[in-house]
């Protein structure tokens, strides 16, 4: 996490996510960046405890801050001793669906900015952990942008920052995400990022994820080349 060259190994519900825990990417982290560390929780999934990586967690990394709905892939004591391990607070909540079915990972239903945060706050029914994320969202000076269940099911919590080579700030979503975002909602996101949308439709309907799904941040330090 952060910049201190560690690994983490999540643990994984489903069987076929497990083979994504390959030597050769690991290998390949190691030729342009300092691995110090390897952290393996996947272990856990012997007992049937998942804690799956950024789909599970939604980190504030200027905060240090992690938020997790809690689900059947996302166990709260895994969750909870993964904070303390990287020294972050932890927030966890319980989301649901229309039908109350719990939300499966917090990814679907927040994303979060450097200046601004999407979260389907209706989703969590209860009120003091509604209150608790808003305002932690708010101390971190995040502009909030309310999506709704039907925003939600378009994946518009599905997205994820990232800055370019000439340090803009860039919001990657689907082009179904945008579309489903309203005229005041796509205006306050830029005021702080210039959004990018893809059309990814065969993506989100066979996948059941979208852009954020699709990639990676890496933050291990990059070892000193001669």
């Amino acid at each position: 996490m952060g910049n201190t060259g560690e690994i983490t190994l999540f643990p994984m519900a489903a069987p076929n996510r497990r083979l994504e825990r390959r030597r050769e990417i690991i290998q390949m982290l190691r030729r342009d960046f300092e691995v110090r560390n390897i952290m393996d929780l996947s272990p856990d999934e012997n007992d049937d405890k998942f804690l799956e990586g950024t789909g599970s967690i939604v980190f504030d990394h200027i905060s240090r801050v992690a938020y997790a709905c809690i689900s059947e892939r996302t166990n709260p004591t895994l969750f909870e001793e993964f904070c303390k391990s990287i020294n972050y607070i932890a927030v966890p909540f319980y989301a649901f669906d229309l039908e109350g079915k719990p939300i499966y990972h917090t990814n679907v239903m927040m994303c979060i900015g450097t200046d601004v945060a999407l979260v389907c706050s209706e989703s969590i029914k209860d009120q003091k952990e509604r209150h608790r994320l808003v305002q932690k969202l708010k101390s971190a000076s995040r502009e909030i942008v309310d999506i709704s269940f039907d925003q939600m099911n378009q994946f518009t919590g599905n997205m994820l920052e990232v800055t370019s080579t000439k340090e803009e700030k860039l919001l990657v979503m689907s082009t179904q995400a945008f579309k489903a975002l309203n005229k005041e909602q796509i205006d306050t996101l830029e005021k702080h990022v210039r959004i990018i949308h893809s059309p990814l439709y065969t993506i989100e309907k066979t996948g059941g994820g979208s852009a954020r799904c699709m990639m990676a941040e890496i933050f291990l330090p990059f070892k000193n080349k001669r």
